[in-house]
């Protein structure tokens, strides 16, 4: 708890000042307003049961003074506490968003898109929202109830016996509620986490859920998620019901106790009218502080949860370690494995490449091959450090790429995934992904490399033709071929095309791949492909097969001697289909 609250408390910054502030004036506000019974007593022994009107008008002043005081401190700690709370929060998104940036793949596996969209939004208003109530209630409410308290033992140690009792009363009360609620918070956050996904796979996908007619399977789907969600809440909210029942037994016990004891007080000549009117104001003093503080410990019940999970994103370290004196320059595109060995950190912990030798020279052209779940995107993206390797090492340029300052590495490694991914934005936005400075000749001629100045050209707007998020506006073959001209502009030493071209017809991959050819021979090139015409015309090609190299040579070699390869290769003469179809059974 102890780390949660200094993760939290760092993140207050410029904001500490407002923090500090606030409390303060709430401390005042809430001394002002227990001092208003005081002198109300004053006026009626003092002034209306005498009929002085000069002591009425006296302490009806003092009131009226004080009650300013309590206004204008209520307003500027309101306003210093937003100030407080907002920047809180603003400075808690910048801190994870941050943080996540950093994350190397096998950190964000930790975690689901869902699950931080839910910590970014949901997660971070809470915790807002209970930081407000803190630095406020927090602060006025003890005070009040210590001041009214004081006050009330001044006038009648004897009948402030009845405030102790009900404060007992009422402390015990919500320590019952809160020991009961807030396990029920911490899975309240979870199944939100759950709902997110729902909504978040649903919208993503929508296009496979109508051509499936599957919209009645997904309603219902979050549906489900949702009644869970609610079932959460009113268990958590019939347990935080008892606490106005158990309130209001307090105030009119209290109520009834005072007008008891007060009345015989009264007429045995120990007690005033004006004194026995401030004891009320003292017993709603005193149980409002109450009602505060409960109200503030079942908004930090339900935003604990929350400061766990926001907590866990930013104390998040990458699993990738920095070199401390990283080299900078990367020195060509040469790519050496040597006995590597890989396993996810938070999947199942078995190995998905095992003792993987491979050796490719700076400029050559290589082809991998393998059915799902051979561990063909896993082999490359050691390369960038995306992921590191369990055991073994990867070079790149000669030198470990442990060794490598990691932006340095990456502007000379350039891959396009297998889920192509653009951002709205006009072509031209989406292209200086791959350089910030380059001019609109160069973007064009990456374009024509990539065989997509075919289809801009069409474009009433060329490549001032806004995308839309995720590139919904454009088809499959049209976002890889923008991927791939993005991943030229960067000029890479080496650069990985993971199945990126299997949404385009096999003459326009022909045509990106003699464009590779010609154009950037001294650039290292991995082609991840299902159809062995991708892949053929390369150096040598790699054959996948459960994690492990299957075989390593030219088309003719692989033709002549590897089963898995001779099975693909036929299959798909034959209109057998692609890997997983044919090789994947050998």
């Amino acid at each position: 708890m102890l780390t949660i609250l200094k993760t939290l408390g760092a993140q207050l910054k410029q904001y500490r000042k407002d923090a500090l502030v606030s409390p303060i004036l709430s401390v005042l506000e809430g001394i002002c307003e227990t001092l208003i019974p005081f002198f109300m007593a004053s006026v009626i022994d003092k002034g209306i049961e005498p009929g002085d009107m000069g002591q009425i008008i006296k302490y009806g002043l003092i009131i009226v003074f004080i009650a300013a005081c309590a206004l204008t401190c209520g307003v500027v700690a309101g306003r210093f506490s937003a100030r407080a709370s907002s920047g809180f929060a603003c400075n808690l998104r910048d801190a994870m968003f941050s943080n996540i940036q950093t994350y190397s793949f096998s950190n964000i596996d930790k975690y689901s898109t869902a699950g931080l969209v839910t910590r970014l939004t949901t997660d971070v208003t809470n915790l807002q929202n209970a930081f407000q109530m803190l630095i406020r209630m927090c602060a006025r409410a003890p005070v009040s109830m210590i001041c009214a308290f004081f006050l009330a033992v001044t006038i009648s140690r004897r009948m402030s016996m009845i405030f102790l009792v009900a404060m007992i009363f009422l402390v015990c009360v919500l320590a019952l509620i809160m020991s009961g609620t807030f396990p029920i918070f911490n899975r309240v956050f979870d199944q939100y986490d759950a709902l997110n996904a729902s909504v978040q796979e649903n919208v993503s996908a929508i296009r496979v859920v109508k051509s499936f007619v599957r919209e009645p399977f997904e309603d219902e789907k979050y549906s489900s998620e949702s009644n869970r969600l609610y079932g959460l809440f009113v268990k958590a909210e019939a347990r935080l019901s008892f606490n106005s029942p158990a309130m209001f037994l307090a105030v009119y016990g209290c109520n009834i106790a005072l007008s008891w004891m007060g009345a015989h007080m009264i007429v045995g000549g120990q007690l005033t009218t004006g004194e026995l009117t401030s004891l009320f104001s003292y017993v709603m003093n005193i149980l409002m502080g109450l009602m505060m503080l409960s109200m503030v410990f079942v908004m930090m019940t339900m935003s604990s949860a929350s400061a766990r999970r926001i907590s866990e994103v930013i104390n998040e370290h990458s699993d990738l370690v920095w070199a401390k004196e990283p080299v900078k320059v990367v020195a060509d595109g040469s790519i050496d494995f040597e006995h590597v060995n890989f396993h996810y950190l938070y999947g199942k912990g078995a190995p998905v490449l095992k003792d993987i030798n491979l050796h490719i020279k700076a400029g050559e052209t290589i082809g991998i091959i393998g059915g799902t779940g051979s561990s063909k995107s896993s082999l490359v993206q050691l390369i960038p450090r995306l992921y590191d390797v369990s055991s073994g090492t990867i070079k790149v340029g000669g030198l470990d790429v442990r060794e490598y300052d990691m932006p340095a590495l990456r502007n000379q490694v350039s891959m396009v995934l297998q889920k192509n991914v653009l951002f709205s934005g006009t072509i031209y936005d989406n292209l200086r992904w791959g350089d910030l400075q380059a001019t609109d000749e160069e973007c064009r001629h990456a374009c024509e490399l990539a065989c997509a100045d075919e289809f801009i050209s069409r474009f009433p707007d060329g490549y001032n033709t806004y995308i839309e998020q995720g590139g919904s506006n454009v088809s499959g073959g049209q976002k890889q071929r923008l991927c791939i001209a993005r991943a030229l502009l960067k000029k890479p030493k080496i650069l990985i095309l993971d199945d990126s071209t299997s949404a385009v017809d096999t003459a326009t991959d022909a045509k990106i791949r003699r464009a590779f050819r010609e154009e950037i021979p001294g650039t290292t090139k991995l082609i991840i492909a299902q159809r062995i015409a991708s892949v053929q015309d390369a150096d040598r090609i790699v054959v996948l097969d459960e994690g492990q190299i299957n075989g390593i040579g030219t088309h003719e070699e692989l033709l002549a001697s590897n089963q898995i390869y001779q099975e693909v290769y036929y299959g798909q003469m034959e209109g057998g289909g692609d890997f997983d179809r044919q090789g994947g059974e050998a």
